[in-house]
């Protein structure tokens, strides 16, 4: 199950957190955010990834300090920083190419 963060818990949740962690930057008002949800939940339980949601309305600075223009908007950080990231909703085999995760 994904964990919603925030400016405020990023820091701890994602960047002081010592395994890979598959961020979500989504909104509620985005279809396709929903519709790649359910395939993010399966990539991060078989890849043994941490998944946390980040709503950019509520979370602006965060939307900014990532550059993100265009959601959905997946970024997998490890070590605390940004190693791969996808954008859009798109097949599980896709995704996980786009993220670095596929075989």
């Amino acid at each position: 199950m994904a964990t919603d963060v925030t400016d405020a818990t990023f820091e701890q949740e994602v960047i002081q957190n010592g395994e890979p962690v598959l961020v979500d930057f989504w909104a509620e008002w985005c279809g396709p955010c929903h519709a790649v949800a359910p395939v993010l939940e399966k990539i991060a339980d078989e890849k043994n990834l941490k998944l946390v949601k980040v709503n950019i309305d509520e979370n602006q600075e965060l939307a900014m300090r990532y550059g993100i223009q265009s959601i959905p908007n997946m970024i997998l950080f490890e070590g605390g920083q940004p190693k791969a990231n996808a954008v859009g909703a798109m097949p599980k085999g896709m995704l996980e190419r786009s993220l670095g995760l596929g075989e």
